[in-house]
């Protein structure tokens, strides 16, 4: 195909008036912690998310989502909430949200909000008040039970970060249950009071001008009323928790994803859409795909839903062609939101690329991601291509790692500060030590020095997006998928009237050429950035890279 009977992409921008807007847009996660400090004590602050939604919005996304910065004692660095309406002193106060929210409304940019509801911290007020007697107010505010007979927890359910689920508690003789840390108590969600409090948090955000929430954990909201055991699990459940924690043995049909929360779920959707905000919401299930179809149906419970499905270390095809058309066949008007790195899992660069990865593969797998059917959600550093970080034993400070170390190193390696500039101190993130150590790797990839070079990872992920942005088969198309060999991602992008979009993908480090009958006279689409060509019916692809045509 000759040159001149390419096509270059027309511009078809995101329609911000329409109700499902949220289909055509990118998400970008901030983890605040670890984004830009600017007062020097080491640790990110809402002020340096506002310093740097320039930096955001010229990335091309639509959607900012910020991990928690509510008051807490931070002992899993947010996720354990001790106040929801309050902002932690360590990140600022509200008026430095309210100038956030201001700032990235000006620049067209939608904020979105981390909301943990399952659990709170141990020292939440609720908390503080339901474990000193089983009369109070707030006594049923928790899951409270009695031990067995012979003193040992009520069931076998188990804690993600290790060990028994249940604690006991000296004040009421009893134990409490918590699905994560021990000092995270689960909420009873049977208590409708449960139900209407939070609630009642979520609209203080929503009347403060958020845009939409992020449901953290959001199947664990209920539990099993009768505590019944759960069962070994038939196939060991390797995605949402490491080989070596014994939580994937069970299968969890009793501590979690109970029926209950989709009518809770059908509650918040309400809420959101008094004030016209959408959610996305996290799953880790041992079918989490069916959940993520279940929780986004009919258009009245969440908009959006992820799963750690392609946040694993498998990597080929077949797996992410297998993910994705799962959900597709499941689904029923709701949509995916395809994450393939965020901050509970292992830099994608380092997962999937080894000592394979290059900048080259940083640019394939943001592509492939945009390119599939949902709303794509990058994690701060992947648009630089960065690895995961190796910290030794005395730097950690996840408490999920240190309980496992060495075999499973915890998350701290995904949370190391961004890097903005290699020729600043801590490559620009604070005026002082950070609470993790910036490693020189990333400094060498930092902002400054990447805006510098052309054939970036970062400069391809502003092109590309604005590129995707262009391309309605890509925003708003059907999806399907054909055999190909592997390592090929072979993709076609359906939208009524428009051609069919085909797209092929090397994920493997050699070049390569396959046989495709129906590129056969299809016309490239230029304007992507990544290398790939077609002679007739035969595609070749570098290492790497990727080919975009439309069908004859």
């Amino acid at each position: 195909m000759s040159a001149a009977s390419a096509y270059t992409a027309a511009p078809t921008p995101v329609s911000k008036k329409a109700s499902d807007w949220w289909r055509e847009a990118v998400i970008y996660q901030v983890y605040p912690r670890s984004f830009l400090d600017t007062n020097g004590d080491g640790v990110g602050d809402l002020p340096g998310i506002t310093q740097k939604l320039d930096y955001i919005a010229a990335l091309g996304v639509d959607i900012v989502w910020i991990s928690p910065f509510f008051t807490s004692p931070m002992k899993d660095f947010g996720y354990d909430v001790a106040d929801y309406c309050d902002v932690d002193p360590l990140f600022g106060n509200l008026a430095d949200f309210d100038t956030l929210v201001a700032r990235a409304h000006s620049l067209g940019l939608k904020i979105m909000i981390d909301q943990v509801l399952s659990h709170t911290a141990d020292n939440h007020p609720w908390f503080v008040e339901s474990r000193q007697n089983r009369n109070n107010p707030k006594a049923d505010w928790y899951v409270w039970a009695d031990p067995q007979a012979d003193g040992t927890p009520p069931n076998n359910w188990l804690s993600v970060f290790g060990g028994s689920a249940w604690q006991w508690d000296s004040r009421r003789r009893q134990f409490y249950l918590h699905n994560f840390l021990s000092s995270q108590p689960d909420m009873n969600f049977h208590n409708p009071d449960v139900q209407q409090a939070h609630l009642d948090n979520m609209r203080f955000w929503l009347q403060r001008g958020v845009d939409g929430f992020r449901m953290d954990a959001c199947n664990f909201h209920f539990h099993d009323l009768q505590l019944r055991a759960n069962p070994p699990a038939v196939k060991r459940d390797s995605s949402t928790v490491s080989e070596v924690n014994p939580y994937g043995m069970q299968a969890h049909i009793y501590d979690k994803t109970r029926p209950e929360n989709v009518a809770f779920l059908e509650r918040v959707g309400s809420l959101l859409n008094e004030f016209g905000a959408i959610s996305i919401g996290e799953v880790g299930a041992d079918d989490s795909l069916a959940v993520m179809a279940q929780y986004t149906a009919d258009g009245n419970k969440l908009n959006m839903a992820y799963s750690f499905d392609l946040l694993t270390p498998e990597y080929s095809a077949e797996h992410i062609r297998s993910r994705v058309e799962q959900f597709e066949a499941r689904v029923k008007g709701g949509g995916a939101s395809w994450s393939i790195g965020n901050h509970d899992s292992v830099r994608v660069m380092t997962r999937w690329g080894g000592k394979q990865a290059t900048p080259e593969m940083a640019k394939m797998l943001l592509a492939m991601q945009l390119s599939l059917k949902g709303t794509p959600c990058l994690y701060q550093g992947d648009e630089l291509g960065l690895p995961e970080a190796e910290l030794a034993f005395e730097d950690l400070q996840d408490p999920y790692g240190i309980a496992f170390w060495p075999e499973f190193k915890g998350r701290d390696g995904c949370r190391t500060p961004m890097p903005w500039d290699q020729q600043q101190a801590h490559a620009g993130f604070s005026s002082n030590k950070p609470w993790l150590p910036v490693p020189a790797v990333h400094a060498d990839n930092a902002v400054a020095q990447q805006q510098q070079n052309p054939q970036s990872p970062l400069v391809f992920a502003q092109k590309f997006i604005a590129w995707r942005r262009q391309i309605a088969q890509l925003t708003r198309g059907e999806i399907s998928f054909y055999d190909a060999p592997e390592p090929v991602l072979a993709i076609r992008r359906d939208l009524e009237g428009q051609a069919s979009l085909l797209v092929a993908f090397n994920l493997g480090a050699q070049p390569l050429a396959f046989d495709w009958p129906q590129a056969r006279g299809a016309h490239p689409l230029l304007g992507h950035g990544l290398s790939g060509s077609a002679q007739e019916a035969t595609v070749t692809l570098p290492a790497f890279g990727a080919w975009f045509a439309y069908m004859a």
